[in-house]
């Protein structure tokens, strides 16, 4: 998307591998995160990302992902806009991570 950073899943699965310093946000809402999820992902509902958007770490790199990218585009837009923070979006969702081989699992109950 224009403007906005951008990593396709092979690069997000790289990147994990390598450990390095990735926050990985799910901004999906709860009945779609109850579905399924990319291991070690945080749940931010787009809509909480206004009042959470201070609690997010600056030493690392936040991804944001979604179904099919576009609401995760929108929070890196958003966070962009209001803190400066460059955020990473994972093109095509949590769909592209899914149909490129990746693992999903069940979220564990808080």
């Amino acid at each position: 998307m224009f403007g906005i950073h951008e990593i396709d899943a092979g690069g997000l699965k790289k990147l994990l591998d390598a450990e390095k310093g990735v926050h990985l946000i799910d901004v999906r809402s709860a009945s779609e995160v109850a579905q399924g999820m990319i291991e070690g992902s945080e749940f931010m509902p787009l809509h909480t990302l206004p009042l959470r958007m201070n609690d997010l770490p600056k030493d690392k790199t936040i991804v944001f992902y979604c179904r099919t990218g576009a609401r995760s585009a929108q929070a890196c837009m958003y966070l962009a806009q209001n803190t400066g923070i460059q955020a990473t979006n994972l093109r095509g969702g949590i769909i592209s991570w899914y149909q490129s081989g990746q693992k999903i699992v069940l979220p564990t109950a808080a």
